[in-house]
């Protein structure tokens, strides 16, 4: 006998989160084709309205076609401490539910609500809750679905969402209920590029052997799947086709990298100016790993060239650093590998093979006398305590010093593109 398991996951997403905060925040906006991102020649669209999607505007569009496609359009410069802390807000509404909440971004989630059930109803009760819930204390529209399975909810969740018209959202279900044994009914008449892992070069080759649906995906022996793709990406996709998903929500994943990127205006060609942004980088890097109680193993720098190309460099330590002058010495390091004759447009720095802090060993480094190797840990608890106290642009490295201040780098500082200057 098999025993079918209670629709009880729900993925909650936000409707277009971002441009909805930003219209909240100044109802000016409000009717009007709102774009944020980066609004200069290498900028990205990182979210927009409705009334934008109409156009044929979506994330990660380049801003430049965005323009072309929708010239009136307003370009709002993104604040990710902004959304942060509505997502903070969002995840409050989600854990007076159910402690079962795995964070996928700031604007998406999957509860497990199958404990919460004896205290709220059922579980499409619960979703709608939820929703009326996230609506009446923070004014934000949201889209849930319900589900077996976490694959299954977050397809559910894009069927409730509103429709783009000129005038604004054209409301759907809102929440999207996908009931014990109707998986395959609602999953199989779906577009294939619907599948997690079907992308432009995926979607070609099922193509050529006539899959347009994910029924049609279905229908296909695994073993020509496996051939066509590849062991993993083809029993991948045929378990996702038949509505296998066995993961469950994980409250708290742990966080596998931290890193800072940036996009220029203008290429940079000194490696003096990418030494002076990698110590910035560096800064930033290293406080949001003590605020997690973290330190990282790995150093990597990623750098674009001015034709796109793209290479990351990376340096493994003897022990794992938190601090801003370990991880800029070593990104200096890699950097000066790296020919950047040509240009650089891009150059990120980031941290890999987390540990927790109180897990680093002292090294023989360590153990110098400060006028050799300076302690860097009590100076980077007091920078710790002087931006708590009067914030992050309080203190940082001199390199960071120019005309207009302290150029600290902060979270989500030109995530969608540079300001033209």
């Amino acid at each position: 006998m098999v025993v079918r398991r209670e629709a009880t996951i729900l993925h909650v997403d936000m409707d277009a989160f971002f441009a909805s905060v930003e219209v909240l925040l100044d109802p000016s906006l409000k009717g009007k084709p709102v774009i944020v991102g980066g609004a200069g020649n290498r900028g990205v669209v990182a979210s927009c309205s409705y009334e934008a999607r109409a156009y044929g505007i979506r994330s990660a569009m380049p801003s430049v076609r965005a323009r072309r496609l929708c010239p009136h359009a307003v370009f709002v410069p993104g604040r990710h401490d902004v959304y942060a802390d509505y997502s903070r807000r969002i995840h409050d509404v989600f854990n007076s539910f159910t402690p079962l909440v795995e964070g996928i971004s700031l604007d998406e989630a999957f509860l497990d609500v199958a404990g919460a059930q004896r205290l709220f109803g059922p579980a499409p009760g619960i979703a709608r809750t939820i929703r009326a819930g996230l609506h009446d204390e923070l004014g934000l529209w949201s889209s849930v679905g319900v589900a077996t399975s976490k694959f299954v909810a977050k397809l559910a969740s894009e069927a409730a969402k509103p429709a783009a018209s000129f005038t604004g959202p054209v409301a759907g279900a809102g929440v999207e209920v996908v009931a014990p044994g109707e998986e395959l009914a609602f999953l199989h008449p779906l577009p294939v590029e619907a599948l997690w892992g079907v992308g432009p070069a995926t979607l070609g080759r099922l193509a050529r052997f006539g899959i347009s649906t994910v029924g049609d995906l279905a229908a296909m022996p695994e073993a020509t799947l496996v051939g066509a793709l590849g062991e993993a990406v083809g029993h991948h996709l045929h378990e996702l086709a038949w509505a296998r998903d066995d993961r469950a929500v994980e409250p708290q994943r742990r966080v596998k990298s931290i890193s800072h990127e940036e996009t220029y205006a203008h290429d940079k060609h000194e490696l003096e100016d990418l030494r002076v942004e990698a110590v910035r980088m560096a800064d930033a890097v290293a406080t949001r790993l003590r605020e997690a109680g973290l330190a990282g193993r790995t150093v990597t720098v990623k750098v674009r060239f001015h034709d796109f190309r793209t290479i990351t460099r990376s340096r493994t330590l003897p022990s794992p650093v938190d601090t801003a002058p370990a991880i800029a010495r070593s990104a200096g390091e890699l950097l000066d590998e790296v020919d950047i004759s040509g240009g650089v447009r891009l150059l990120g720095v980031g941290t890999s093979g987390l540990v927790d802090a109180v897990a680093r060993q002292l090294t023989l480094d360590d153990a110098l006398p400060d006028e050799v190797a300076p302690e860097w840990d009590d100076a980077s608890r007091a920078v710790d305590e002087v931006r708590r106290r009067f914030g992050a642009g309080a203190v940082g490295p001199a390199t960071a010093l120019g005309r207009g201040g302290l150029r600290v780098k902060r979270r989500g500082d030109q995530q969608w593109g540079p300001e033209e200057r």
